[in-house]
């Protein structure tokens, strides 16, 4: 698995997931459950994870959609 994007933001990750599943590509969210250990003040940032045969093809969906692509 290789990391794909990385956010505090639920929404940008949200539609990330929702262009990658439009594509078929299979991707993991990782860091979800750290607002228990931060207080849900939102710092801890959530990633988002893919395979690495996939990586270059996700990357591409989600920046033609203006995301920006964690390197």
């Amino acid at each position: 698995m290789k990391e794909l994007l990385r956010s505090t933001d639920p929404t940008v990750i949200a539609f990330a997931k929702a262009l990658l599943s439009g594509e078929g590509i299979d991707c993991f969210e990782m860091d979800v459950n750290m607002s228990i250990l931060e207080g849900s003040i939102g710092i801890m940032p959530r990633r988002l994870l893919v395979r690495k045969s996939d990586h270059f093809l996700a990357a591409a969906a989600l920046r033609d959609n203006g995301l920006t692509v964690s390197e």
